[in-house]
């Protein structure tokens, strides 16, 4: 398999950027299902980008993982050898170390937080920090809060999740908060994950309300916990080494394009939030609402110890909670 990758990426390294007639093409992937927001603000950004350049620029989505994994796109576009994708922020962080800090639990207090540290100069600075690694990004999709689900345990409080293996995604920030919260955290892609739930690999998983929904994993696991631990933000990014060969207006089409999915793609995450939530009661998953407190105090201390060990991340964490209290 791993030679059927390489020569799979040598082949996208010869088309990921295409012209034909004067026409640039440039390919995209991400790992969500057709239903998913995000993908239909992909679907909206890539419209726009059309628009704006009168057709002279097409961007090419490919859904679903079809291009392969977060972590194998994202080093598709460090060599060049694609344009763009659509990864989780915990993924970057083995990238882009700055943007460890959305992994750390309960440093936002809404929705309305999250967007004004988005659209902020610091939320800037953190989306272009994985310039130095080839990889730029170009804007944030929110991805709401994340929360356990199990296929048969219910977690109300952290002592549930002693000795449960609970997926997590390639982060080493969401690994440790993971087993801080009691849990044995099991890396397992996003694509694979349908499967290690049926086969029994891991016995449940953390994630947002609509990613729950759209991959049926409500299939599998009937048990849904709002403890909403971490809210880590998807990240639409562009390899630099597309990114620099391309003209300044192609630049102004693609960011202006990503600013107006990003604010397209808040509209329709509210709506799937809770559409997802209402879909899986019907499906038979029961939703409990736990006392949070009882994550946080299991979990602080995470954070406190930064104070001493990475004092520049922690002063970024507390620079996010300040915001929302301006």
């Amino acid at each position: 398999m791993r030679s059927v990758f390489k020569l799979f990426i040598v082949l996208i390294l010869f088309a990921s950027c295409s012209h034909k007639d004067e026409v640039k093409s440039l390919k995209l992937s991400h790992g969500l299902s057709l239903d998913h927001p995000v993908h239909q603000a992909l679907a909206f950004f890539a419209q726009r980008v059309k628009e704006k350049s009168n057709g002279e620029l097409i961007i090419e989505v490919y859904p679903g993982g079809q291009l392969g994994s977060e972590r194998q796109s994202l080093e598709l576009l460090q060599l060049g050898g694609l344009a763009m994708t659509k990864v989780s922020s915990a993924v970057m962080e083995n990238f882009s170390p700055k943007l460890r800090v959305f992994g750390y639990p309960y440093i936002f207090k809404d929705r309305e937080h999250r967007y004004k540290l988005y659209d902020s100069e610091l939320g800037n600075e953190l989306l272009l920090d994985g310039e130095k690694y080839w990889l730029r990004g170009l804007t944030y999709f929110d991805a709401g809060s994340r929360s356990f689900y199990t296929k048969d345990t219910p977690i109300e409080t952290p002592a549930d999740l002693k000795g449960l293996k609970i997926r997590v995604m390639q982060s080493p920030t969401a690994i440790n908060l993971v087993k801080t919260l009691g849990g044995s955290p099991t890396p397992v892609s996003w694509g694979e994950l349908y499967t290690s739930l049926q086969q029994g690999v891991v016995e449940g998983a953390e994630n947002n309300l609509p990613s729950f929904y759209t991959s049926r994993h409500y299939e599998i696991c009937k048990n849904f916990s709002l403890d909403e631990h971490s809210a880590v933000p998807d990240i639409l990014v562009i390899s630099t080494q597309i990114y620099n060969k391309l003209s300044s207006e192609e630049k102004r089409w693609i960011q202006e394009a990503a600013q107006e999915a990003s604010v397209k793609q808040r509209e329709l995450w509210e709506i799937a939030e809770i559409e997802a939530l209402t879909a899986i009661k019907k499906e038979g998953v029961k939703v409990t609402y736990p006392d949070k407190e009882l994550f946080k105090e299991k979990s602080s201390h995470i954070i406190k110890d930064l104070e001493k060990t990475e004092p520049e991340l922690y002063k970024t964490i507390q620079e996010i909670k300040n915001l929302g209290n301006e």
